[in-house]
């Protein structure tokens, strides 16, 4: 089968999809990538894909300026005339949807999450809904990442229940996120990896950090992520700089890979509004590191309080500053049973295997059925 792989970066195939599109390959699939140009673009060629460039902006929502992907990619599709197409994302997910509907190419999505729409209220978010009722209704599968999503495009007609069916996440890579030999830092350190984005609780773990200064607590309190200030809801960069010269947090930058950063936390913290299923817990997690993360879809999926980490309310900073002051406060041996039962629910559920497994099994079944 020609495979057809629609991402909003080359460095997203890249970086979390790589061992599937080697599952594909080694089935014998043509593995065509669908994706803008960046400096991960020729390792996808190099691995033997077909790329072909398309503009896409990956930053904020504007369905009218956001509805010329649609044409666009009608003519990639039109001209690679694969037997099957794979979205994710949401702009993939809905405009690459409704140009292959238009030209009979079966299709399956990957909710990877909500975004930001959901989280409001508008015209945005409406018309955002609509555009999703509208492509899934010729999707022939839809994969979300946890039951919630599931549950609230359901309940709100999106998709046709036929169709939806429920991964766990992107899956991990076991092999790669290993843990390494405990080691407590001998001050706390405190990890958030994270585009620099309100959505993903960075002002309320700047606050945690703030009072926790404040009650005294000597502790390592580190950022690493890429600042994003032309983004609807990015920090701006006078705000981070402020962060940084007034000694609140460590900014680590950018990195192509996370695990000596996770390697060396003694726990990783993410704040979030909403996900699918965040990646950077998974990362963290299977690397037997204590989490903190909020009580919302997805991240309370990852974690389980008092397991494997501590979940803290929405959009609040006493009581994430309340578990962050509970996690330092830790004994060794608590730390360590965090991090080892986190490993533990990695390896039972979210093996990327389980998720590779599950894409050959739609590719066979849509196959045998065309």
């Amino acid at each position: 089968m020609r495979v057809a792989i629609v991402l909003n970066t080359s460095w997203n195939i890249f970086n979390f999809r790589m061992n599937f599109v080697r599952a594909l390959q080694m089935q014998g699939h043509e593995v065509h990538t669908i994706a803008p140009v960046d400096e991960f673009t020729h390792l996808l060629t190099e691995a033997g894909c077909i790329h072909h460039p398309v503009k896409m902006d990956s930053r904020g929502a504007n369905p009218i300026k956001d509805s010329a992907l649609i044409a666009e990619l009608f003519f990639i599709y039109r001209k690679v005339k694969p037997d099957i197409i794979l979205h994710y994302t949401i702009k993939p997910n809905v405009y690459g949807t409704l140009a292959a509907s238009m030209l009979g190419i079966p299709v399956i999505n990957n909710v990877c999450g909500l975004g930001t729409v959901f989280l409001k209220d508008n015209i945005v978010s409406a018309i955002a809904m609509l555009l999703y009722k509208i492509s899934f209704r010729f999707a022939g599968k839809v994969f979300f990442q946890n039951p919630d999503d599931l549950k609230l495009f359901l309940d709100k007609k999106l998709v046709p229940a036929k169709a939806v069916d429920i991964l766990p996440g992107s899956g991990i890579d076991l092999k790669r996120f290993q843990p390494t030999p405990f080691k407590r830092n001998e001050k706390f350190t405190f990890l958030l990896i994270s585009r620099l984005i309100t959505d993903k609780g960075v002002i309320e773990y700047i606050d945690a950090v703030r009072k926790l200064k404040g009650k005294g607590i000597d502790a390592h309190f580190q950022v690493l992520g890429a600042k994003d200030p032309l983004h609807k809801r990015g920090i701006q960069l006078d705000v981070i700089q402020e962060w940084i010269d007034s000694g609140t947090i460590e900014y680590l930058g950018t990195t192509n890979d996370v695990r000596d950063f996770i390697n060396n936390a003694d726990c990783v913290v993410l704040p979030s509004y909403r996900e699918g299923t965040p990646r950077t817990l998974l990362e963290a997690a299977s690397s037997s590191k204590p989490i903190i993360a909020t009580d919302v879809p997805g991240c309370n999926h990852v974690v389980k309080d008092d397991f494997n980490g501590f979940l803290c309310r929405l959009k609040d900073a006493d009581d994430l500053a309340e578990k962050m002051k509970r996690m330092a406060g830790l004994a060794d041996e608590k730390l360590k049973a965090f991090g080892k039962n986190g490993r533990a629910k990695m390896e039972a559920e979210y093996d990327e295997s389980l998720v590779i497994n599950k894409y050959l099994a739609a590719l066979s079944d849509f196959r045998q059925a065309s």
